[in-house]
């Protein structure tokens, strides 16, 4: 990602302000910040309900998630390559990371449990690279935890994005890219990253899914 492209991110975390994605055609794909900023959900304890420590969790943001992991005593470990989201999530009282998930990753190939949440999935507009990634950070009987994009069935959509403030719809910074992928198509994407589905749901209008390496796997 260019230098200064999350500049618009960071401020919305520090000022608690809305921020959405914008796509050159105009179309904007709000984010949460809300919840980015705020405690853990019933939502996301469906997930946390799911983990075996220890936990990585990529692009965590403001660091709920591993906050709420930590206070139920599983370590946890979040990364992110946006500063000041590492910071605030380091002021909340749990371990975090200024780091590219491409980039090395302390615990490589060992962690119990992989998340991504919060339309991270659609980090650099390349979800199967991702995922094939994420693959190398699980340990061989580890899990990737997903969250889908809340969109319809079939939509895999490869993107140009710049932030945008909510009510002005239009972009700034420097654009980067970023993938729009329903379950269905998720699920397809992971198989092609020698990964099998073992778990779906939903909760809070949003859709989880957890997947693990398949055995016959190269």
């Amino acid at each position: 990602m260019e230098l200064g492209a999350l500049e618009p991110y960071e401020g919305a975390l520090r000022q608690a302000q809305q921020l959405s994605l914008v796509t050159a055609d105009g179309r904007l794909l709000p984010l949460a910040i809300d919840r980015y900023l705020d405690d853990a959900d019933d939502a996301d304890r469906t997930v946390l309900d799911r983990c075996t420590a220890p936990v990585l969790d990529v692009g965590c943001g403001p660091g709920r998630i591993v906050y709420a992991l930590a206070a139920e005593g599983m370590p946890a470990l979040g990364v992110d390559i946006a500063e000041f989201a590492v910071a605030l999530t380091v002021q909340r009282g749990a371990p975090a990371l200024s780091r590219d998930v491409f980039d090395r990753v302390p615990g490589e190939g060992r962690w119990p449990t992989v998340l991504v949440l919060d339309g991270n999935i659609g980090i650099g507009g390349d979800v199967a690279g991702l995922l094939t990634r994420l693959a190398l950070l699980a340990a061989p009987r580890g899990s990737l935890i997903v969250e889908a994009s809340t969109t319809e069935a079939g939509t895999d959509d490869v993107l140009q994005v710049r932030f945008t403030d909510a009510a002005l719809g239009t972009g700034t910074g420097p654009e980067f890219g970023w993938s729009v992928v329903a379950a269905d198509v998720l699920m397809a994407h992971a198989e092609r990253a020698g990964l099998k589905t073992t778990d779906y749901w939903s909760a809070g209008g949003r859709e989880f899914l957890r997947f693990e390496r398949r055995t016959d796997a190269a």
